[in-house]
């Protein structure tokens, strides 16, 4: 790993963290600088269309300058409910360099959630792909939103008037802790909350990518998972944009497309879900496609199947496969695995990051030694301030300048971090408790398996049993099977005492994570 000299500093009027000593002084300078450095080069691929950071500046600067004129002002929200494209980038690089916080929005929303998140964060505009016209609110149900742009034909403004040319408009300047975006939580517990990512916990999490990935100047990334997404946003198209790089754009994944594209543009790196990557060895042709400019796998959101790694060091040999661990309040990673040290703790999810921090501590909140397990606190200049106008939502999930992650985990004496489960999901079986994620990962390792979930099922004598959900390309065997393959491998306790064969992917909510209430709910009876 490749990072800069770091330094102390206060934060956000009370938090002393290690910062990195020379950075980007905002978002809009991540992006000019790119575009001073590299002007022809292509920042954007997607479809036939490629975009260098020349035009990409010009169209910017274009979009900002109407965004001013039309009346928006600096820290008006702007919502964007986009899908994978050249116009979520646009948009998104625009609302910086005006000011304005950006609300990415996934496009799985329904009316009701849009609305809720419109109304929450007072927002002034909104830029919308014309086909989700039926999920924005109307100016009289979200009285604040004054500006509407379709892209396509809708109801709003077209998203092309923006292009036009336009006088210089008088940008304002924004400091370090203005607010850059709001990315919504994905509220399985309750409400969204609207973590507010700013300019310099944005920029420490792409040095950290930068330097966790040792990407050189230029480097092209695929973006397979939503824009929208801490992952997809900052992880991808805000990184690649740090290294003056390309992002190629995949507007919906779909497996063979995802390795078409990865030959053709030759990528170097990406991050995505495990899943995503077993879809990919499940290809007959996988191997035929020439990958060797993809030199590293960033993946979170699930342990990785031990059968995959392998799988993958050998269909594509000079790959290399990084877990990164983080949520949209660290801003994305908090933790990386060295490049090539997954083989010496494969089950970890890496090292702490030089500008994050993390211990770990018991119910009453005292830090526990190495290696016992606990709750994870999570501080450093990765972590945003705070919830959008939610002091409830603030005082719960932040304590003594560290957010509360709700994930059990250790740390151990060489300073690798281990992620069991969250905290509401773990099952205590007659007293034993049992790691839904550790359970996951053995059924991960069944030939043909996709993903899978593992839930507490209410017991009157034992008070929960293991049960476990399993989605897969193909014939997975049967109950009795899948019992005796996690004999093989796991206490009996942990063993599956009722297993469901799903037809269709898991539930998951707007943000992509798996929905256990639902499966939950499966099982009730």
């Amino acid at each position: 790993m490749l990072f800069p000299a770091t330094r102390r500093e206060t934060r956000y009027g009370e938090r002393i963290v290690r910062c990195f000593s020379d950075r980007p002084a905002n978002m809009n300078d991540v992006f000019v600088s790119a575009a001073q450095r590299a002007p022809d080069r292509v920042a954007l691929v997607c479809g036939d269309l490629r975009v260098t950071y020349r035009e990409l500046d010009a169209k910017v600067e274009r979009i900002a300058r109407n965004l001013v004129h039309a009346g928006l002002k600096k820290g008006d929200r702007l919502a964007l409910l986009l899908g994978n494209g050249v116009e979520f980038v646009y948009a998104m690089l625009a609302a910086t360099r005006a000011g304005l916080i950006s609300v990415p929005m996934n496009i799985r929303q329904k009316l009701p959630e849009v609305e809720f998140v419109l109304k929450q964060c007072g927002t002034s505009g909104i830029i919308y792909d014309a086909e989700y016209e039926a999920n924005v609110p109307t100016r009289e149900t979200v009285p604040t939103l004054r500006h509407i742009y379709a892209v396509g034909e809708g109801r709003g403004k077209s998203f092309t008037s923006l292009y036009a040319d336009s006088e210089p408009a008088p940008f304002p300047g924004v400091t370090e802790e203005d607010t850059f975006c709001l990315l919504y939580t994905s509220g399985t517990t309750g409400k969204p909350k609207g973590a507010m990512l700013t300019h310099v916990s944005t920029i420490h999490s792409l040095l950290h990518y930068q330097g966790g990935f040792e990407l050189a100047d230029g480097a092209t990334a695929l973006l397979a998972v939503p824009a929208s997404h801490v992952t997809g946003l900052v992880g991808i198209i805000l990184t690649a944009i740090r290294v003056a790089g390309t992002t190629v754009i995949q507007r919906d994944f779909k497996a063979r497309q995802f390795i078409e594209l990865a030959s053709q543009e030759k990528i170097n790196f990406t991050i995505a879900v495990p899943a995503i990557y077993n879809l990919l060895l499940l290809d007959p042709d996988f191997t035929t496609f020439d990958l060797s400019a993809w030199r590293v796998a960033g993946f979170g959101g699930a342990p990785m199947p031990r059968a995959t790694i392998e799988r993958l060091a050998n269909a594509v040999p000079n790959l290399i496969l990084c877990n990164v661990y983080g949520s949209t309040e660290t801003s994305s990673p908090v933790t990386m695995m060295p490049l090539g040290d997954i083989n010496k703790a494969p089950n970890s999810v890496g090292k702490v990051l030089p500008c994050a921090d993390i211990i770990v501590v018991d119910d009453e909140g005292r830090e526990v030694p190495p290696g016992q397990s606990g709750e994870l606190l999570i501080g450093g200049a990765v972590v945003v301030p705070s919830y959008w106008d939610n002091p409830a939502g603030a005082k719960a999930g932040f304590a003594m300048g560290y957010w509360v992650s709700g994930d059990i985990g250790s740390k151990d004496a060489e300073g690798f971090v281990y992620v069991f489960d969250r905290k509401k999901d773990m099952i205590n079986r007659a007293g034993f408790k049992v790691y839904c994620i550790e359970v996951e990962s053995t059924l991960a390792q069944i030939p043909g398996l996709v993903e899978s979930a593992v839930v507490g099922k209410p017991d009157p004598v034992l008070g929960e049993r293991v049960h476990a959900f399993l989605y897969g390309e193909r014939t997975l065997g049967n109950e009795t099977a899948i019992k005796q393959f996690c004999s093989e491998r796991l206490s009996d306790y942990k063993v599956p005492d009722s297993v469901t064969f799903l037809k269709e992917p898991l539930p998951r909510n707007a943000n992509g994570k798996v929905i256990k209430s639902e499966l939950r709910a499966l099982i009730a009876d």
